[in-house]
C-alpha cells in the first residue's frame, strides 16, 4: 500500500518562506513522478507543481513560478517543496501526489493523472 506523508506546513509571515516534504512508501518511488497540488477554502483543488521520476523535467503553476521549486532525492524517497516569498493568497491545504503511471517523459497536471495522495498539511500565510 502506497502511503505518502506531507510534513512541514505551518504559519508564515508574508514573503517568508517554507520547505515542505514529502515522504512516500509502497512502491518504488523513483519510478513515478510526483507533484504538489494545494486547496484553499472554498475553492477547486489547484495543480501546484510536478517533477518525473528522472528529475529531468518539471512544470510549475503560472500562480507559483519563480517562488516555488520542486525537488526530489530518490534515495530518500522524499520529494520537496520550497516556497519563498510566500503570500496570504498561499494559504491553502498542500498535498503531495503521486503519478499514476510509471515513467511517464512528460509530467502531468489534471488530478485524475495521480491515484496517490498525502493526507495534506496546511500552510498559513498571515500578511
Amino acid at each position: 500500500q502506497v502511503q505518502l506523508v506531507e510534513s512541514g506546513g505551518g504559519v508564515v509571515q508574508a514573503g517568508g518562506s517554507l520547505r515542505l516534504s514529502c515522504a512516500a512508501s509502497g512502491r518504488t518511488f523513483s519510478s513515478y513522478a510526483m507533484g504538489w497540488f494545494r486547496q484553499a477554502p472554498g475553492k477547486e483543488r489547484e495543480f501546484l507543481a510536478a517533477i518525473s521520476w528522472s528529475s529531468g523535467n518539471t512544470y510549475y503553476a503560472d500562480s507559483v513560478k519563480g517562488r516555488f521549486t520542486i525537488s526530489r532525492d530518490n534515495a530518500k524517497n522524499t520529494v520537496y517543496l520550497q516556497m519563498n516569498r510566500l503570500k496570504p493568497e498561499d494559504t491553502a491545504v498542500y498535498y503531495c501526489v503521486q503519478d499514476r503511471l510509471r515513467f511517464r517523459p512528460v509530467v502531468r497536471t489534471l488530478k485524475d493523472d495521480y491515484d496517490y495522495w498525502g493526507q495534506g498539511t496546511q500552510v498559513t500565510v498571515s500578511s
